[in-house]
This record gives C-alpha cells, sequence and structure tokens, in this order.
C-alpha cells in the first residue's frame, strides 16, 4: 500500500541552518517573517508549522553566542496570531516541562486549539542544562532520567485538565498535587496533537507512550529504518498501533534546475553557513577551549582538547553530541590528514546540512522513496533562507509529490489531527 507523506514547516532558528549573509534573508522576530512561512506552508497543504524556543541565550567563552538567533517572541503569542491569518495549517509550539506547570500550560494550549478550531500542537520537551535552568527557580535540579519522569508526569496531569473541561479536577503524585476547577472548555481537537523529540533511550520510550508525532534527526535510509523500527516495535506495549505514532525527521533542500546545478548550489550554501568565524567557534565547542588564535583556512589546533564538568559553551545542545571529545578530536584530525582538510573545510564536511539535493524531481523522488522504504511518515523541512526559502519548494516539489498520489491536493479536514491521520 502506497503511504501518504507528511510535510511541516520550521521556522529556523536556535541554529545555524540560516545563511545570515542571504540577500533574501530576512528578521526573526518581526511578525511578517511569520506569517510568510506559515502561509507558504499552508499553500502547499502541509500538515503544520513548527516552531522551535530557547528559554536562554547561548553563550561562548561568557559572552552571547553571536552566530545563533538571539532570542525570539514569545511561543503561544506567535501561533496565537497566527491563528488568525491560516485557516487549516496546525500550529505547534515547543514548550518545556521541567520549568512550567501543567495548570497554566494547558490552559494555554487548549485555548490556543480553540482560537485555531483545532490545530493546536504541543512539542514536549524537557531541558537538560543548569545553565539553562539559572532563569528558573528550579534551575537544573534534575538528572536525565528525573526529567522525563516529570515530564510523563506534567503530560498524563495536563490530559486530564484538558478531559475535565470546564469541571473539577484532582492530581497528586511525586511531582504534582493540584486540585481546582479547570477554566477553558473541552477544546475541538480535545487534546492538542503531542510532539516529542528526544532521541535518548528515555526519549524514544517517552514518544512511544505518550506522543502522537516524533520529531526526528534521523533522515538516511539506513539510519532512518533503524529508528523508525525502534520506536515504532515500542509502540504495542503501550496498546498502541504503527498508525499512531508519525515519525518525522528534520531535512533540509537545495533545489536547482537540474541535479548538478543543486549540487554547485549546496556547496556555496555551505560556504555560507559555515564561514570562518563559525568553523572556529564550531571547534571551541569540541575542544572546550579558546581557539581564536587559529587560522580558519590553517590546520586544525594542535592541542588537546579540555575535558571536565565546565564547558566553554554554554546551552548548546552539540556539545551533548561529542561525548568522548579527545576520540572526535583524533577522528577528525585522520579525516583531515587523508582529504588535506583546513578547520574550515573540515566543519563543512563534518556538520552537512542538507538532506536533499536535486531537481525538483529528484527531490521529490528522494523524499517519497525514503517514505515508502518505512524511513520515515514525511519531513519537517527547515529552509535555509528565512522567510522566504520555503517557496521554491512548494512551488516546484509539492506539485510533483501530488500527481505521483503521494500528497494530499487539499486538507481533507479542519483539524491538525485531521491531517496526521490520528486519533
Amino acid at each position: 500500500m502506497t503511504k501518504q507523506i507528511h510535510l511541516a514547516a520550521h521556522f529556523p532558528g536556535v541554529n545555524n541552518t540560516t545563511v545570515w549573509s542571504d540577500p533574501q534573508a530576512g528578521s526573526h522576530i518581526e511578525f511578517e517573517s511569520f506569517v510568510h512561512l506559515a502561509q507558504t506552508a499552508e499553500r502547499a497543504k502541509f500538515d503544520f508549522f513548527f516552531l522551535a524556543e530557547g528559554l536562554r541565550l547561548r553563550e561562548q567563552g561568557g559572552e552571547i553566542y553571536d552566530l545563533d538567533v538571539v532570542g525570539r517572541p514569545d511561543t503561544f503569542t506567535v501561533l496565537a496570531a497566527l491563528a488568525a491569518v491560516t485557516e487549516r495549517l496546525g500550529l505547534a509550539g515547543t514548550i518545556n516541562s521541567t520549568f512550567n506547570e501543567p495548570y497554566e500550560v494547558a490552559r494555554q494550549f487548549a485555548s490556543l486549539d480553540h482560537l485555531s478550531d483545532g490545530r493546536a500542537a504541543w512539542n514536549v520537551v524537557t531541558s537538560w542544562d543548569a545553565f539553562t535552568g539559572e532563569n528558573f527557580r528550579r534551575g537544573g535540579f534534575l538528572a536525565q532520567e528525573d526529567r522525563y519522569t516529570r515530564a510523563e508526569s506534567f503530560l498524563r496531569t495536563a490530559w486530564k485538565l484538558f478531559d475535565t473541561g470546564v469541571g473539577r479536577f484532582e492530581h497528586t503524585d511525586e511531582h504534582f498535587d493540584i486540585s481546582g476547577t479547570f477554566g477553558v472548555p473541552r477544546s475541538p481537537q480535545g487534546r492538542p496533537v503531542i510532539l516529542q523529540a528526544g532521541d535518548s533511550e528515555e526519549g524514544r520510550e517517552f514518544a512511544a507512550a505518550t506522543a502522537d508525532a516524533i520529531f526526528s534527526r534521523h533522515g538516511t535510509l539506513e539510519a532512518g529504518q533503524k529508528f523508525y523500527s525502534d520506536v515504532k516495535g515500542r509502540l504495542a506495549k503501550y496498546g498502541r498501533t504503527h498508525d499512531q505514532l508519525v515519525v518525522l525527521p528534520a531535512a533540509t533542500f537545495i533545489l536547482g534546475d537540474t541535479d548538478a546545478d543543486a549540487q554547485e548550489k549546496a556547496a556555496v550554501v555551505r560556504r555560507q553557513q559555515v564561514s570562518g568565524a563559525t568553523a572556529i567557534r564550531f571547534l571551541e565547542q569540541v575542544w572546550n577551549r579558546d581557539l581564536s588564535r587559529y587560522d580558519p583556512d590553517g590546520p586544525l589546533p594542535d592541542v588537546e582538547p579540555l575535558t571536565g564538568e565546565n564547558t566553554i559553551a554554554k546551552g548548546r545542545a552539540s556539545v551533548r553530541m561529542f561525548k568522548d571529545p579527545a576520540a572526535t578530536v583524533q577522528e577528525w584530525r585522520d579525516k583531515a590528514a587523508a582529504k588535506n582538510l583546513s578547520i574550515r573545510d573540515l566543519v563543512i564536511d563534518v556538520s552537512a546540512r542538507q538532506t536533499f539535493i536535486g531537481s525538483a524531481d529528484s527531490v521529490a523522488t528522494q523524499i517519497n522513496d525514503l517514505v515508502q522504504q518505512d524511513a520515515a511518515d514525511g519531513f519537517i523541512l527547515v529552509p535555509h533562507v528565512t522567510p522566504g526559502g520555503l517557496d521554491e519548494f512548494a512551488d516546484t516539489v509539492v506539485p510533483l509529490l501530488q500527481e505521483r498520489g503521494v500528497f494530499r491536493t487539499d486538507y481533507t479536514g479542519p483539524t491538525l489531527r485531521d491531517h496526521l491521520g490520528i486519533r
């Protein structure tokens, strides 16, 4: 049976995907930028618009990390405003379960679901570092396993509130002891769609138990199939079937008139994404030391990485990816020596961000092949230019997917649950 593809649009931020130097690059805080991307996604009949959130400005070497998005408006404010300028597009917001309270979050999402006529989604995340926690009363006191225990308790408490509607509620466990009356009537979807993005063992189990969709970083065939099989294989123990969890890897793309043209564009974009300054900053996150004296067009640093609890890059999730800095540094040195790579060339090589590169026909084929081979159920697309970076995809790739009968030509229902095909 041919699977239908799910597509969503991610508003870029809290990363280095965006090419800030592109003449078409716009603001990441002006409302018109959010409107443009959301309305393009809706015009292309995407499932939803996805908004990430950072709870503290990242730092490096004791200063604000100036190669990143330095803050953005409140998630609920942006999504509520977008509900007024869209009609069918789902609206997904990232809200933290470590530093919020179930009543407040449930009230906000129930309100958003009403305002949007059933299009709200909640990406449930747990904060991982004490640095971010310093902005909050509970600053960083929860270990990873405890964060997910709280997250599941938080979510189930919120579900109880959603299901209560305007009525009495009571919930007591190790994390929460609350009772009262919920103030928002049951919303069009009943509960917002639940997204989850954790990739750890705890994160995968949390997703299998509670999520409607999972935001994955495994976008290639082999890695995608392995992840897809793993998380779908966990569903049965919770009385769930494969179609009750939608797997959506993040994906970037570069389009060209031909595949060769797209490859040339991709090479240019990669060098725009990784400037000399960016390359040095990236290496500092692994070496955990100041490398500003090194030439980005020269060889890799000859000093060894510093290990320990203190990190030069505060609040950067990338720091967690390199659990053995010494091994990573040796691997990179071997690669640089074998390929004669400078620091900047090496960073471009190890941090490649383009998932799909080619003509519109080629990219449509790549996406469909991965979905039909169970490496994903669809993709959350992250354009490298904000806010117009999705326009070309919407105008060229989407019509080809529609012609092949693997993507909707119109919405079949009013709610996000309708778009995703989940109860």
